[in-house]
């Protein structure tokens, strides 16, 4: 089969384009797994202190309420950009760059809810780690449209095999970045990678339920991208539901197992 060249699909600068969606949020991420384990012995004392305890249904509400806000807000972005630069060339670069704003702003809003629990949590690495998860989200998200006149003619098992992987590391991405940095503050960290990932799993459940039947190719710019907020404000929510549930439980965990250790440590001779 003779492929078609890549520059008609994104014009000359894909193969650069590709590498560069590629390298930069690999980057970042070494650079937090470089960075992460030079922490010291106190570091991981201070993790292991009480956090700072707030009334959990409080707690959780604002968690909902603030990361819901933040998401949305992110989501405007590669919205409206996916809507104003369709069919263009323009589109992917500008998509990869709209991601990680996104993320930045997701990785924001959790960052400055989860600092009152977990006051030692670096905002700047939660920051950055997401906004690059996010990144390479979008960039494994805009494979099958970007590229289609290749896979298209793939074997049906090797098509189900490929965008299977690909949806499993789409939906662990921003959870597995995050993780970085929440395993030096909480125990059980690990469970935040599959709670991140069914968050985002009903999530774009919600968005896929409302924004595409809605769409239609005579829409105004205008109308697609309110169609496309509102969906992405439901998507948020859902998102910021389950991970808000998920992080309850965490915590919960957490303070019950330095409780039951500031127990044992009263009770020796």
């Amino acid at each position: 089969m003779v492929r078609p060249p890549l520059q008609s699909v994104f014009g000359t600068a894909v193969p650069e384009l590709w590498l560069l969606a590629l390298m930069i949020p690999l980057a970042v991420i070494v650079w937090g797994c470089d960075e992460l384990p030079q922490m010291g012995a106190s570091d991981s004392k201070r993790s292991a202190t009480p956090m700072k305890h707030q009334p959990m249904k409080r707690w959780l509400a604002r968690w909902i309420a603030v990361v819901t806000a933040g998401e949305a807000v992110g989501f405007a972005v590669p919205a409206a950009i996916g809507v104003l630069t369709r069919d263009s060339a323009s589109a992917f670069p500008l998509l990869l760059v709209a991601g990680a704003v996104e993320g930045a702003i997701l990785g924001l809003s959790q960052a400055t809810v989860l600092h009152g629990q977990l006051p030692y949590l670096s905002k700047r690495r939660w920051v950055v780690l997401t906004a690059a998860a996010a990144m390479s989200a979008y960039a494994i998200g805009l494979l099958p449209s970007t590229l289609a006149a290749w896979w298209t003619s793939w074997p049906l098992i090797v098509q189900v095999l490929f965008f299977g992987a690909g949806a499993v590391v789409l939906l662990i991405s921003i959870g597995l970045a995050q993780w970085l940095e929440l395993r030096h503050h909480l125990s059980g960290a690990t469970w935040w990678i599959p709670a991140t990932a069914l968050s985002w799993l009903v999530g774009l459940a919600v968005f896929f339920a409302v924004a595409p039947p809605l769409w239609h190719p005579d829409q105004s710019p205008a109308l697609a991208v309110t169609i496309g907020l509102v969906a992405g404000v439901g998507m948020a929510f859902a998102m910021a539901a389950v991970t808000g549930w998920a992080m309850t439980v965490l915590l919960r965990r957490q303070t019950s197992s330095v409780s039951r250790a500031a127990e044992s440590r009263q009770g020796r001779p």
